[in-house]
């Protein structure tokens, strides 16, 4: 399945040749993106490992339906595709959200329930001012670059850089990255600044994965660990990796760490 569904929504699928494990993945992206993001890496090694694994492109994004409207489309819409995407599957997924899609995860949760979450690099539920007032003094000229690609301009490749990768990434490829992007739903970004925040207390609690980077400027660790505490567990933070941990290079680091969870969940 790689094309967009009858649904209008683009699910990339990988299959596993034996599949061995009870419930497939569902891999949700971030802001700014799409589903293509997974498929690089994520979903051919999940594949292999044993998993149907598959991607979402939200409402608005990739070649899934919305893309006139993005600017309206709300958080809670993007959740409704979440479930849309869940319902093609025809089985409850395994939950990986990263960034954006990490928060999309969690207002998921707060209507059904999953096997179990993974929440990579997420939003924190209390949003994100924590981010925005980090880059505003730290990093100014990504905050201003991030709004201009929100509103349909062009990322500099040196801003992408900065906001993705820790690790040498090839000339070529970073430039090829920098053309997939995306505009972004400004609504979605209130919902998660200030309007629709997660709310934990309502949330259904499968077992919960946090993962972080040790090199994001974006969410760094300490927003990581914020999350973590409001779920009661502990933050893993991968080292020497930044923000778009499923495109650096060390992928298969943060990937093994989700593998290796997961499988301790089967024991």
């Amino acid at each position: 399945m790689n094309r967009p569904h009858d649904t209008g929504l683009e699910i990339l699928l990988r299959r596993a040749s034996a599949r061995s494990h009870p419930a497939p993945l569902l891999f949700v992206h971030g802001a700014y993106t799409a589903a293509w993001c997974w498929d690089e890496h994520f979903l051919p090694f999940f594949a292999q490992c044993g998993y149907d694994a598959a991607a979402l492109s939200l409402s608005g994004h990739g070649r899934s339906r919305g893309r006139r409207h993005l600017d309206s489309l709300a958080i809670a819409d993007y959740v409704r595709d979440v479930r849309e995407a869940v319902a093609v599957l025809g089985e409850e997924p395994v939950l990986i959200g990263h960034s954006m899609g990490g928060m999309v995860v969690q207002k998921y949760l707060e209507q059904w329930d999953a096997p179990a979450a993974v929440l990579m690099a997420s939003v924190p539920p209390q949003g994100l001012w924590g981010s925005a007032m980090g880059l505003a003094f730290s990093r100014p000229n990504l905050l201003a670059e991030l709004n201009r690609l929100m509103t349909g301009g062009r990322v500099a490749m040196e801003s992408l850089r900065t906001a993705m990768f820790h690790q040498p990434i090839d000339e070529d490829r970073l430039r090829e990255y920098a053309h997939r992007m995306q505009p972004e739903s400004s609504r979605a970004i209130w919902d998660m600044t200030l309007f629709d925040l997660a709310r934990p207390a309502r949330m259904r609690r499968p077992p919960l994965l946090v993962l972080g980077a040790e090199h994001d400027p974006l969410i760094p660790p300490a927003l990581v660990e914020m999350t973590a505490t409001a779920y009661g567990v502990e933050a893993c933070i991968v080292p020497r990796i930044g923000h778009g941990m499923m495109l650096e290079a060390g992928w298969r680091e943060p990937a093994s760490r989700i593998q290796g969870w997961l499988s301790g969940l089967e024991r």
